[in-house]
């Protein structure tokens, strides 16, 4: 039981890497639409968290997948593909020169990430209170209904 605990902890702080990384890039975007970075900057700031964001997803996704909880490997998944070809077509970094055209596209990108990622958030955070009760409580009294995810 000790073990789920140390899982969901370990979610909960990828999740909260994922989201400080995400409104980091989110910041950046919104300074250069009010022109107060130049795109060289908020270009090189948001490509140097495209792949700890990419491999902190990926490492997420896998802790899943690897423990057995198959329903949040599963909607983890849609962002982990998403990455994998935004990689493998070499989409992942912006490009300073396009970045003013492709600058809505890439802040309405981001945002149906955080609304992702803000799903997940409130999903291991129940998980873990379930966690924490179920490592405080009896056998008799421990949460089961939540089996599923």
């Amino acid at each position: 039981m000790q073990w789920d605990l140390i899982l969901w902890l370990i979610a909960l702080f990828s999740n909260i890497g994922l989201l400080v990384i995400l409104i980091y890039q989110i910041i950046c975007l919104s300074d250069l639409e009010a022109d107060y970075l130049n795109p060289y900057e908020s270009s090189t700031n948001i490509n140097s968290m495209v792949l700890p964001e990419f491999g902190l997803q990926a490492a997420f996704c896998a802790l899943f997948l690897f423990t057995g909880h198959w329903f949040m490997f599963l909607i983890t998944l849609p962002v982990t593909i998403f990455h994998a070809r935004l990689f493998t077509r070499q989409e992942h970094l912006v490009d300073v020169t396009e970045i003013f055209r492709a600058l809505s596209s890439e802040k309405k990108h981001r945002f149906i990430k955080l609304g992702l990622y803000l799903l997940y958030f409130f999903l291991v955070v129940l998980r873990l209170v379930i966690a924490i009760y179920n490592s405080l409580a009896d056998e008799d009294e421990a949460v089961r209904g939540f089996w599923l995810f």
